[in-house]
């Protein structure tokens, strides 16, 4: 690989999640990735086999690149004030980990940290389906559900350390316990534990749920329930009715507080036939929002694909190298 002229500025991306790590030298301005390193995790190394990861593909692709600064999107809660990762819920070991600190002392550069849905939303809102706009509010659906905000180009956290957590929202007044949230039901793990739940209670033998997998409802996916669901099974398309209702419900209470231009729909669910997960989000949406704001946002699905995060940690690269100018 060649190194960057002096009219390139190159930075290096760094996404650090619960199955997989990428490293990727870039520009900051949407173009094009230089080099991509993908790495699966061994969940039994914990974080000090990711950080050895990290240093050993970092050293390479900062000998063959000019790199002005790094950024990473963490998997997981982060102080964006110190850069310290709050823990991860996959991979033992980050638990009030100094990881702003330790990325700027191996890579001797500055170095910025942010969550991983916030890091893909910054991306999205410069190079994605919500480039122009003032206000965009991000939201992936995988595993799980997170949220991130942009406004003016800027990620806003808010007061502490976790602002725009729509997973986290309670889905109405009668969910009083802590884990009854939008992600509880509608993200990926979400809608499979309510699946087995329902083939434990309801199923029969002769339902595409049931025979999908084979009767073990612990063999259940999301990938599972969707191709149910497309072929009539009637729990599962409980499940999905369920899941969409949720999501679209809490992003109505989303677009009712703040208003956005643009939200944003990434992540592994949204892969599934648009007619199945995020047709019937938008048509919740449109049902439950505060009627003046009626046709004032637009609703899209992400465009970066898997190299979201990554393109937003080029750009919280290019913020630690100007900070530190």
């Amino acid at each position: 690989m060649p190194h960057a002229t002096n009219q390139e500025r190159l930075f290096l991306g760094i996404e650090i999640g619960g199955t997989k790590l990428q490293l990727a030298v870039g520009t900051a301005d949407g173009a094009p990735l230089r080099e991509v390193v993908h790495r699966r995790v061994d969940p039994a190394r914990g974080a000090k086999g990711i950080r050895e990861q990290i240093r050993q593909i970092a050293a390479g692709l900062l000998a063959r690149h000019h790199v002005e600064a790094a950024g990473a999107g963490f998997g997981g809660p982060v102080d964006m004030h110190t850069g310290r990762t709050i823990t991860s819920h996959q991979i033992a070991g980050w638990d009030d980990f100094p990881l702003q600190q330790w990325l700027s002392e191996q890579l001797s550069l500055p170095v910025l940290v942010a969550n991983d849905c916030d890091t893909a939303a910054l991306a999205e809102s410069r190079w994605g389906a919500g480039r122009g706009a003032e206000v965009m509010f991000y939201t992936t659906v995988g595993s799980g559900i997170g949220g991130g905000l942009v406004v003016a180009g800027r990620l806003y956290h808010g007061h502490g350390n976790a602002a725009a957590e729509i997973g986290h929202l309670r889905p109405g007044p009668q969910a009083t316990e802590s884990h009854r949230t939008v992600e509880s039901l509608a993200s990926g793990w979400g809608l499979t534990g309510q699946a087995r739940e329902l083939l434990r209670r309801q199923g029969t033998e002769d339902s595409p749920l049931w025979q999908l997998c084979q009767g073990e409802p612990d063999r259940l996916d999301a990938q599972v329930v969707f191709q149910a669901a497309r072929a009539g099974d009637a729990l599962a398309r409980q499940v999905l009715d369920q899941a969409t209702r949720t999501l679209g419900w809490a992003l109505a209470q989303v677009i009712t507080l703040l208003a956005p231009e643009v939200v944003v729909l990434g992540g592994g669910v949204m892969e599934a036939p648009a007619e199945q997960f995020f047709a019937p989000v938008v048509e919740h949406v449109a049902r439950y929002v505060f009627p003046p704001l009626a046709g004032s946002y637009r609703i899209e699905k992400a465009r970066l694909g898997q190299q979201v995060v990554l393109y937003g940690a080029l750009a919280l690269a290019q913020q630690a190298s100007d900070f530190s100018s």
